[in-house]
C-alpha cells in the first residue's frame, strides 16, 4: 500500500472516529445515523441491528431482540401474557385462534422497529432527523411492553366499569411498580413513568413533543397495534379478511414539519390504499369475528360470573390484574364463589353458548337507544337483567334463574380517520397536504352508518328457554323490556 493511500485510509479512520463521537454526544437523531451508532454500553439504536437471539413468528418468520429486550420478555408480567388469548373466547367457535397476548406484543414490537426505520431513512425528508432518541427507544419499549396490563380473554372484563379500571392504567402500575421498571431504568436509562405516558397518556399532561409525535405510531389511525392484531388475528381463524400491505403503508409514512402547526406522522399518497384496506379489514373482522353470536354470548357470560364475584366481595379487581385465563375461569369455579359466577362458569367451560331470545338493531329507535345507554351502566344492566329473570319466570311458569337472562351490548367503534396524506406531486384540483377526506371522499360516516347497522343488542338466554321465549317475543318478552326500561 502507498505512503497516499495509507494516508488516505488514516484520513478516513479519523472522520469515522469523528462521526462516531459525535453520534455518541448526540441525544437527537442524525441522518443516517442508526446503523453505526451505538449507546455506551455499545448497543444500537436498533435493536435488530445486533441482535442476540430471535423468535420465530407466525406473521414474520423471525423477529430479532437484543439484550435487553430479552429481559423484559423473560419478565414474570410479560410471561404472563402468554396465558392470556388475544381473541378470548373466539377459539371457541375458531378452534386455531388460540394466540396469545404475548405474540401480538411481539408483533407490535417488531413493526414498531420497522415504522421507525423507514422512517430513519428517510433522514432529512420526511424523516426523523431531530428527534430525541430516548423518544424512539420509548416508542420501541412501549409497543412492546403496551398490553401488559391486559385482563384475562381480552376486553370483556372492563366492561364493568368501576371498581375494574383500563388495562392501559393497570400496565402503568406494573410498568412502574414491577421488575419492568428496573429493567427500564438499569438496562435503557429510561424514566417507566415516561413509557407508560406514552402508553397511557394522563389527563392534562403534555407529553414531550418527540414523544407525543412517536406515541401515533402506537396509538391512532395508523398504528402498529392494528397493523399486526388484524392479519394475526385473520390468519389465527383461516378467513380471509385481514389482509393489509403492511410493507406498502410502513414505506408510506413521513413526518411533516407543519401539519396545523405541528409536527405529524403522515402518509404519502401511496399509503391511500393500503390503509383504506386496513379500514375495511378491521371492519370485516369486527362483522365476521370479534361480534360473532357466539363470541359475544361467551364475553356477556363471563362478566356476569366476574360481576357476580365482585359484588360478593370474594373476588378483588387487584387480584384480576394477575390473573390469566385459565387461573380466572379456576377461581370462579371454587366453592367460595356465588352460586351464578359457578354455574356460568361451567357453562363457559362445557362450551354452552347462552342463545338470543332477542335481537334489536339500530332502527329500533328509542328501545335500541335506552339499551345502548347500559353499556355505560353495568349495575343497571344487571338490574334490568335480574328484573327480566323475575318477571319471566311466572309468565313462562318455569323457573329462571337472576343470571340467565342476559344483555349483550357490543361496544360502540370509532371509525374516526385523523389522517393527513402528503402528496409530492399534488393533482390539479388537491393541495399537497390533504385530510383523509379530502384525499379520498371518504367520510367517517361512510363506515359507521354500516357499523351502527351491524351492531345488534341481543336479549341471551340458556337453549332451554330460547323457543319458548321466541314464541312469546311479540306479546311478552318486547313489552316487559321496554317497561323495564322505561322505569
Amino acid at each position: 500500500m502507498s505512503t497516499q493511500e495509507q494516508a488516505t485510509d488514516s484520513l478516513a479512520l479519523e472522520r469515522q472516529g469523528a462521526l462516531a463521537e459525535e453520534e455518541m454526544a448526540s441525544e437527537v437523531v442524525l441522518p443516517g445515523m442508526w446503523r453505526p451508532w451505538r449507546d455506551r454500553r455499545g448497543l444500537p439504536l436498533l435493536p435488530d441491528e445486533d441482535p442476540v437471539s430471535t423468535v420465530r413468528d407466525s406473521l414474520y418468520d423471525l423477529i430479532p431482540l437484543g439484550p435487553r429486550e430479552i429481559k423484559l420478555i423473560s419478565s414474570a408480567p410479560f410471561l404472563r401474557l402468554q396465558k392470556v388469548k388475544q381473541l378470548g373466547f373466539v377459539y371457541r367457535i375458531w378452534p386455531g385462534a388460540t394466540h396469545t397476548r404475548y405474540e401480538h406484543s411481539l408483533g407490535c414490537y417488531h413493526l414498531a422497529v420497522r415504522a421507525v426505520r423507514a422512517l430513519l431513512q428517510r433522514g432529512n425528508n420526511g424523516g426523523l432527523s431531530g428527534v430525541s432518541l430516548k423518544s424512539v427507544q420509548t416508542l420501541i419499549v412501549a409497543a412492546l411492553l403496551h398490553d401488559i396490563g391486559h385482563y384475562p380473554f381480552s376486553h370483556v372484563i372492563e366492561e364493568l366499569g368501576h371498581p375494574i379500571i383500563a388495562h392501559e392504567r393497570v400496565g402503568r402500575s406494573i410498568i412502574e411498580h414491577s421488575e419492568i421498571a428496573e429493567i427500564l431504568e438499569e438496562e435503557y436509562q429510561l424514566s417507566p413513568e415516561r413509557v407508560a405516558d406514552c402508553i397511557d397518556p394522563p389527563p392534562g399532561k403534555r407529553l414531550s413533543e418527540d414523544d407525543e409525535l412517536l406515541r401515533n405510531l402506537l396509538s391512532g389511525a395508523l398504528d402498529v397495534d392494528k397493523l399486526d392484531y388484524l392479519p394475526r388475528d385473520a390468519r389465527a381463524c383461516n378467513v380471509p379478511y385481514g389482509g393489509v400491505d403492511v410493507a406498502r403503508l410502513l414505506g408510506a409514512l413521513r413526518v411533516h414539519p407543519n401539519v396545523q402547526g405541528q409536527r405529524r406522522i403522515v402518509v404519502t399518497h401511496k399509503g391511500i390504499s393500503p390503509l383504506h384496506s386496513l379500514l375495511h379489514a378491521r371492519q370485516e373482522m369486527f362483522d365476521n369475528i370479534y361480534w360473532h353470536h357466539t363470541n359475544r354470548a361467551f364475553q356477556v357470560m363471563l362478566m356476569r360470573a366476574v360481576q357476580e364475584a365482585l359484588l360478593a366481595g370474594a373476588l378483588s379487581a387487584e387480584r384480576l390484574t394477575g390473573l390469566d385465563d385459565a387461573s380466572l375461569l379456576t377461581l370462579l369455579a371454587e366453592p367460595q364463589m356465588p352460586p351464578a359466577s359457578r354455574a356460568l362458569t361451567e357453562a363457559l367451560e362445557l362450551r354452552r353458548p347462552y342463545k338470543d331470545a332477542l335481537e334489536i338493531s339500530r332502527p329500533a329507535g328509542q328501545l335500541f337507544q335506552r339499551l345502548d345507554a347500559l353499556y355505560w351502566d353495568a349495575q343497571r344492566r344487571r338490574r334490568v337483567e335480574q328484573a327480566l329473570a323475575a318477571e319471566l319466570a311466572p309468565a313462562l311458569e318455569t323457573e329462571i334463574a337472576d343470571y340467565e337472562v342476559l344483555i349483550d351490548i357490543p361496544r360502540p367503534v370509532n371509525w374516526e380517520m385523523d389522517v393527513w396524506v402528503w402528496f409530492a406531486n399534488p393533482p390539479v384540483g388537491m393541495e399537497a397536504l390533504a385530510t383523509w377526506v379530502q384525499a379520498t371522499g371518504l367520510q367517517p360516516d361512510d363506515l359507521a352508518r354500516y357499523e351502527q347497522h351491524q351492531r345488534r343488542i341481543r336479549v341471551l338466554v340458556p337453549e332451554r328457554l330460547r323457543a319458548p321465549l321466541r314464541a312469546h317475543r311479540q306479546d311478552l318478552l318486547l313489552p316487559l323490556l321496554q317497561r323495564l326500561l322505561a322505569m
